[in-house]
């Protein structure tokens, strides 16, 4: 059992220091001693020969480690090293990963934050949410997670070590084995960027378009196009006059999404939630009819379900979606028909591609792209508010706001944004461009 024990800290050693010298990026590289490797063979190749003591030390550290909390070897073919009283299942014990806390970083130090999701099964929600709390604990991981016995849905941060082993842990479960690296759309950041801590909840939708998964299935979405599909489709789009009239590039989002970039020649829907999509649909049928549908969202998520609801009206000609979304799209062509900012929930609240500013200050009108969220204690929306404007303390979303800042009733839903309609009704695309008088451009 020694021998096994000592052979097993020996190989978790080893790659433990093999995952901290990954780098931030979208490619897989990793930097040591001033070189950079892109195949992870090379890298574990000079590890071997050029750090020996390093690897020694902290195998010594884990077999310490592992003589405290206990190391077990036989539910996984290899080691986790498992607070035994942290567990509230015996069955999450084998879905847990070899990790101690001196190896996945500290929180505030650079790493990135990961957008992930998995349409599958979920026979035992109860026992995914109690996996993912103990797995974000052990690995100092924070974000947002949902899930339904439908899949899985998170966005989280943290070291790249940590992230690294979070990634390896989730791909090994046997209810996302299907999922794999380049599911999860990476971006630099750090478990900081979610002051929530680490939530995870359980939910009847993964993403909530607020109808059944019975009714419309994400396994009746549109078809997926790769990045350089969607990309020569929008070209198309914006180069053929009769495109422009037939085709309908869709923007999945909301308005405060949108509001700060989007597609060239986009229809984006002026909708505060995802859950009024259909409505919206129900209401846009005759602006939808016999068109070519192309629609993407941030990660991809809100188009399985959209583009199978849109499918279920029978009105479109063709309804394809952006596999990985805006995300991947501008990971590959972050100078290509997309402009501005990518909006994401967390606190960073949008991640910079290209230099266009593309939204205007809410008080003066000078160009702005920075949300912050209003300054009055009971309002939870977003505002855009120019350095000139903020220093005047004109940082609310609505004059209401900004006379009650001091009002700690919260509400869901400022005045503001109830005021707006509900639910837009598209006008026919122009027929000297092709895009409606409510797209965006």
């Amino acid at each position: 059992m020694e021998k096994q024990k000592y052979k097993v800290a020996t190989k978790l050693a080893f790659s433990r220091f093999v995952s901290t010298k990954e780098t931030v990026g979208d490619a897989r590289v990793w930097s040591c001693c001033g070189e950079n490797y892109t195949e992870i063979i090379c890298m574990q190749r000079h590890a071997s020969r050029h750090h020996s003591t390093e690897i020694n030390h902290l195998k010594h550290k884990i077999i310490l480690h592992g003589k405290r909390i206990g190391l077990q070897s036989e539910t996984c073919g290899e080691a986790s090293l498992i607070p035994l009283t942290h567990l509230s299942h015996d069955d999450v014990f084998p879905w847990l990963p070899e990790a101690i806390e001196e190896d996945v970083g500290n929180i505030d130090e650079p790493g990135r934050i990961l957008l992930f999701y998995k349409y599958c099964h979920v026979s035992n929600t109860e026992h995914v949410r109690n996996w993912q709390l103990e797995l974000g604990r052990r690995l100092n991981i924070t974000g947002k997670i949902r899930i339904a016995t439908e899949g899985l849905n998170g966005t989280v941060g943290g070291s790249i070590a940590a992230t690294n082993i979070y990634m390896e842990a989730v791909m090994k479960h046997p209810f996302f084995l299907g999922l794999t690296r380049d599911d999860f759309k990476t971006s630099t950041g750090q478990s900081l960027h979610f002051s929530c801590g680490l939530k995870v909840g359980i939910f009847a939708e993964i993403v909530p378009i607020g109808i059944s998964s019975t009714c419309v299935s994400h396994e009746e979405a549109g078809p997926h196009l790769s990045v350089e599909e969607f990309h020569e489709a929008v070209s198309d789009i914006m180069t053929d006059e009769k495109k422009q009239k037939t085709a309908v590039l869709l923007d999945c989002r909301n308005f405060y999404e949108s509001r700060i970039g989007q597609f060239k020649g986009a229809l984006a829907p002026d909708i505060r939630k995802f859950s009024y999509f259909p409505e919206y649909v129900d209401k846009n049928l005759d602006y939808f009819k016999d068109k070519s549908v192309y629609m993407y969202c941030t990660g991809g998520i809100r188009c399985e379900r959209g583009s199978a609801y849109l499918k279920s009206k029978g009105v479109c000609k063709d309804v394809f979606q952006l596999h990985g979304g805006i995300h991947k799209y501008l990971q590959k062509y972050p100078d290509g028909y997309f402009r501005g900012k990518l909006f994401v929930f967390d606190d960073r609240y949008a991640i910079e591609f290209n230099e266009d500013v593309i939204s205007d200050c809410s008080y003066c009108g000078t160009p702005c792209d920075q949300y912050q969220p209003c300054s009055s204690q009971h309002c939870h929306q977003l505002v855009l508010s120019c350095s000139a404007c903020r220093l005047k303390d004109l940082t609310a979303c609505c004059a209401t706001c900004q006379k009650n800042e001091n009002d700690e009733t919260p509400m869901e839903e400022c005045r503001c944004t109830s005021s707006r309609e509900r639910i837009p009704l598209e006008n026919q695309p122009n027929i000297e461009t092709g895009v409606s008088d409510h797209a965006v451009q």
